[in-house]
């Protein structure tokens, strides 16, 4: 069973004893503006159940709940790539509301970017970020991650075009130059 901690928050399996949390997390309209539309929006349990069962699947561990003082707080997770990309990985998170502004994020994409270089043996790292989301792109800075262009016009969400800024990190290992 993987798991990553800090001291501070722990990233581990996703149990179906969350899926009540996890769909009261995620019923959040100011979550669903700042992620993609495959998120289902209302977010119902049976969508929870569904999408822990799914994450159980992965071998190794890709997708992690995020735990912040023995509460359920959000999820990330890496979306390995394939073909000439198969060394690179998408990272994604989201955070629930009422764990807003205490650095959990930052430390959640620390963890899984070690995991992500260290056990994967990922040589890169990216995301795209809503324009508008400023402090996805704060927490991505602090990470380490570099941005790397904005694809003008890129993305459509609520129905308004938006700017899409690329950020990714690579792994500093000798290994992968």
């Amino acid at each position: 069973m993987a798991e990553l901690t800090n001291g501070h928050i722990r990233l581990r399996e996703f149990s179906e004893l969350d899926q009540v949390r996890l769909a009261e997390l995620c019923n959040n309209k100011k979550i669903w503006d700042n992620v993609r539309d495959l998120l289902p929006s209302p977010y119902t349990e049976q969508n929870a159940l569904e999408f822990i069962r799914l994450c159980r699947q992965d071998v190794p561990t890709t997708t992690f709940a995020i735990e912040y003082q023995g509460e359920l707080a959000g999820c990330i997770g890496l979306v390995k790539q394939t073909d000439v990309y198969r060394l690179s990985a998408e990272i994604g998170y989201w955070i629930g509301e009422p764990y807003w502004g205490l650095g959990i994020a930052t430390e959640a994409v620390g963890l899984l970017t070690e995991y992500g270089f260290g056990q994967l043996d990922l040589v890169r790292i990216f995301t795209g970020v809503f324009d508008f989301n400023k402090a996805s792109q704060r927490v991505l800075e602090k990470s380490g991650f570099k941005l790397e262009g904005v694809f003008e016009k890129s993305v459509i969400k609520n129905g308004l075009i938006h700017n899409e800024f690329r950020y990714a990190k690579l792994n500093p290992s000798p290994d992968h130059k």
